[in-house]
């Protein structure tokens, strides 16, 4: 895989959905379980565990500072959906390990350290980072885990306008298949983060790719 390849579609995206994204569209999976109520914030869920990066491969901490960095680069991006938690929405969070996974594949290097991850994606540049986090963001929809076991085949529209397709393996499997075919389908690893409010998150086992890498 070449790197020159994957940082020049992944930055051309970047700049489509920069010049490009308008109204978000609605997930077409199953409508949200009666009664999500809260108003509670993915970002502040996000932001509670500080933004500092720590050892534990298995949490949100690279997610997190991408988000916080997309939104001081430019507070009226799309991104600060993340932020209004009147707004419905399902998210899927890419763990730090997925983002390990990704900057090896970008790099080829080996890391061991959360904050040199983050430096690596981040020099992607902020359109890019953008275009990625857009990518994992389903508007319109707040998509339990139970849900989502009874949506096998559906397509969900992104806020950047791609879409995802569910795939139901199991009782205790789902996986998103994304626009790279080549890539491993991104598991569930922690369901239902932020339940019971607007909006709801699913941790993931890789970071989705909005192009074919």
């Amino acid at each position: 895989m070449s790197v020159r390849r994957i940082t020049t579609s992944l930055a051309a995206l970047g700049l489509a959905v920069a010049s490009a994204l308008a109204v978000a569209p609605s997930a077409s999976a199953h409508g949200a379980d009666h009664g999500p109520s809260g108003t509670r914030s993915l970002a502040a869920v996000l932001a509670k565990d500080g933004s500092g990066f720590d050892r534990n491969w298995d949490d949100f901490d690279i997610v997190d500072n991408a988000v916080q960095a997309v939104l001081k680069a430019d507070p009226k991006s799309p991104v600060a959906v993340l932020a209004d938690g009147t707004v419905p929405l399902t998210a899927f969070l890419p763990t730090d390990r997925a983002f390990r996974r990704l900057a090896s594949d970008l790099t080829g290097k080996t890391y061991s350290s959360e904050s040199a991850v983050f430096t690596d994606v981040a020099s992607l540049g902020i359109p890019t980072v953008e275009a990625v986090l857009l990518y994992h963001v389903v508007p319109g929809a707040t998509v339990t885990y139970r849900q989502a076991l009874r949506s096998d085949g559906a397509t969900l529209t992104t806020a950047g306008g791609g879409t995802l397709t569910v795939k139901v393996l199991s009782r205790h499997e789902v996986r998103l298949k994304d626009a790279d075919p080549d890539a491993l389908n991104a598991k569930v690893v922690r369901p239902n983060i932020n339940m019971g409010n607007e909006q709801i998150a699913h941790g993931v086992s890789e970071v989705l790719r909005p192009v074919d890498l």
